[in-house]
């Protein structure tokens, strides 16, 4: 073989390699949730990596702080913005903190889209909420109010006061309780910032400061658990019902026990996949986020997004005795 011929070879295999590389590095995409040791997240990552395996060169970075608020999420997102990740999908602890961050990481070329808990417009090209918020708002009361035939005073335990989510279901709730729930009277809201240990004390001050409580409605997997376990541990099995959205798996034993007649939620597992598929779409440019776009989000189904490039997933669903030992095999 001629030098020449040895040389186009070699300029071949060394374009064929480069070509090669380009294809196999992988398109980052980084989960940020609220909070890492939160059994909800755990479960959306799962999601996540199943997605990564079905779309193929998807790298997840499962990412958050290990305190719910916004100061520590915008750390993680500079941080990723450092490491260049292709895409960002984040559950928010605040709508508007985070919007300067990640501004930045989208000026950098950075794909930005929230999930769970969302971001003001500015801050990311689409929201995607697990169900239609004033669905859950309605499916929270209506949880407890099942229970009280004859009414009752309720009271909330959120997660943190600036959580875009619980805050939109919260008032979505308030809406529907004078025409729909007229018996239903909401004493009090209060907020354990998804930490076990502050959802404890806010829940045993929520009973001794309205002695005559008759459910405790937490819209957050953190806070539920917390009420029931003081209900369990204060004797008020049958007193106070605990209800609102909770992890099967984390829930089970106070629906057996008695703590909670019954609980909704979405798929997390869903949820973290839906969001991983739409932000590589968005990433690699084979959809884009406008009003009216229809966008898959694989073997979930599809999206559309509304005015304010919103989406939602799916309806919340019920679990009690008749089912949650089932669900709690699986999330």
């Amino acid at each position: 073989m001629s030098i020449f011929k040895k040389l186009l070879v070699a300029a071949t295999l060394s374009a064929a390699f480069f070509v090669h590389s380009a294809h196999a590095e992988d398109i980052k995409i980084a989960l940020v949730v609220k909070s890492l040791g939160n059994g909800f997240f755990d479960a959306a990552n799962k999601g996540a990596q199943e997605a990564a395996k079905e779309l193929g060169g998807v790298q997840i970075i499962y990412t958050g702080p290990t305190k719910a608020t916004a100061e520590a999420q915008i750390e993680v997102v500079n941080s990723l913005i450092a490491q260049k990740v292709n895409a960002i999908a984040i559950s928010a602890n605040d709508p508007d903190a985070l919007v300067p961050a990640l501004k930045k990481a989208m000026e950098r070329g950075i794909t930005v889209i929230s999930w769970d808990s969302g971001v003001a417009p500015e801050g990311r090209q689409m929201h995607l909420n697990p169900s239609d918020t004033d669905l859950i708002g309605e499916t929270i009361i209506k949880l407890a109010a099942d229970h009280l035939p004859e009414g009752g005073d309720v009271a909330i335990l959120s997660a943190s006061s600036t959580a875009t989510n619980q805050n939109a279901w919260i008032e979505a709730a308030k809406k529907v309780l004078p025409e729909k729930f007229p018996k239903i009277n909401l004493v009090a809201t209060v907020y354990g910032d998804d930490d076990s240990a502050k959802s404890t004390d806010e829940a045993k001050g929520l009973l001794k400061s309205h002695p005559n409580l008759k459910a405790i409605i937490a819209p957050t997997t953190v806070g539920v658990v917390a009420a029931a376990q003081v209900v369990t541990d204060e004797n008020l099995i049958g007193k106070v019902n605990v209800t609102g959205l909770a992890l099967p798996s984390e829930f089970k034993k106070f629906i057996d026990n008695g703590a909670s007649q019954a609980v909704a939620l979405w798929n997390p597992i869903d949820l973290g996949y839906s969001a991983v598929y739409l932000a590589h779409g968005l990433a690699t440019k084979k959809t884009e986020a406008k009003p009216g776009a229809k966008l898959s989000i694989g073997r979930v189904g599809e999206v559309t997004l509304d005015d304010t490039n919103s989406a939602a997933m799916a309806a919340p669903f019920r679990f009690d005795k008749s089912n949650i030992e089932e669900f709690s095999k699986i999330y």
